[in-house]
């Protein structure tokens, strides 16, 4: 065989193990619909995020508001894996 036809045997043999893979896979039936895996991880009423849709609606008065900026220091301190501090008493 010359290095022609070889290289065209090893394409022809590249596509079809693609297209193989790719008929199994779209055949390949899952245990649960992803958007279903996706609501069993977080709860139906979250009231830290029903805080930021209410700051978003606030627009730009959000940033004087302290309700709001408590939220976003519950969201930041969330996200970067925080646990919240606890609460100083004042009366010491």
């Amino acid at each position: 065989m010359d290095s022609k036809m070889l290289a065209r045997v090893g394409a022809i043999l590249f596509v079809a193990v693609a297209i193989t893979a790719t008929v199994i896979e779209l055949t390949r039936e899952d245990d649960a619909p992803a958007s279903e895996r996706v609501r069993a991880l977080r709860p139906e009423t979250d009231p830290l995020r029903e805080g930021q849709r209410r700051c978003q609606q606030l627009g730009q008065a959000a940033a004087n508001d302290a309700e709001c900026l408590r939220v976003w220091a519950e969201t930041r301190d969330r996200f970067l894996g925080k646990t919240p501090a606890p609460a100083s008493s004042e009366g010491r």
